[in-house]
């Protein structure tokens, strides 16, 4: 779950942004202000995920305010004066939403700002939306992956192949199947490459990775795992390659 605060002096402006802002189930509104002076002391105190920020606003502006904040969330102006973007640019400022602000623009900034945060914070911290940790019981490693509020344990040796959904992966086992918000490349480093055959992973194309005790055959486009026939793409074709004869070698 990410979180959020919203600073907007205009009434009607601030109550579509919440109404946006509830909307997104993975997004928290902790508080909106008509202040930008009332944020900042908010922020001086408390850490979040994404600012929301008019740049017009009396007292002092959101430009300025984002130039007094020492340590700034991730941030996304909303206006309606479109030659404030090289001064937002200048200050790391995420994106830009030009008022009037449709919904669909809003979901799409929102959506890019939850995938960068997701890459950019380490996996095992509670705040991000994904919780994944390796660990063993006896000779059984598993991983933890958050499937809504709960953490379901998956042990390695059961998953057949991963499937990423932009950014939610598809954890395929061998009785079930778990759809969790999460990158492929974060997902990825998690799963270990060596050890013993059931716990070996590897990619074989940008939306797929398979274990390699799951293969049933190989093609040369293709490998089937159960009904499943995945595809090898050319970005990964030579590492695969090199990972199955080592294992003949082996």
């Amino acid at each position: 779950m990410f979180t959020c605060i919203i600073i907007e002096d205009e009434p009607l402006a601030r109550s579509l942004m919440e109404a946006y802002v509830k909307k997104v189930p993975q997004l928290t509104l902790v508080k909106s202000f008509s202040s930008s002076l009332a944020a900042l002391d908010f922020l001086r105190e408390n850490t979040v995920d994404i600012l929301f920020s008019d740049i017009q606003m009396p007292e002092i502006t959101g430009i300025t305010l984002l130039k007094i904040l020492q340590k700034k969330p991730l941030v996304i102006l909303t206006t309606a004066y479109s030659e404030y973007a090289l001064e937002g640019y200048e200050l790391e400022v995420f994106d830009y939403l030009l008022k009037p602000i449709s919904l669909e623009r809003f979901l799409k900034a929102v959506e890019k700002a939850m995938i960068r945060l997701t890459a950019s914070q380490p996996v095992v911290q509670e705040k991000i939306v994904q919780e994944i940790t390796v660990s063993s019981e006896g000779s059984q490693a598993f991983i933890f992956v958050k499937d809504g509020t709960k953490l379901v344990k998956i042990r390695l040796n059961e998953i057949l192949f991963i499937e990423g959904l932009k950014d939610y992966v598809s954890i395929h086992t061998k009785e079930r199947k778990v759809v969790t918000l999460q990158t492929m490349k974060s997902l990825e480093i998690q799963l270990p490459a060596g050890g013993e055959p059931h716990h070996q992973f590897i990619r074989i194309h940008n939306s797929f990775i398979i274990a390699f005790d799951a293969i049933d055959a190989i093609d040369k486009e293709k490998v089937q795992i159960g009904k499943n026939f995945l595809p090898i793409s050319d970005t990964y074709r030579k590492a695969f390659k090199d990972f199955i004869e080592k294992k003949q070698v082996s």
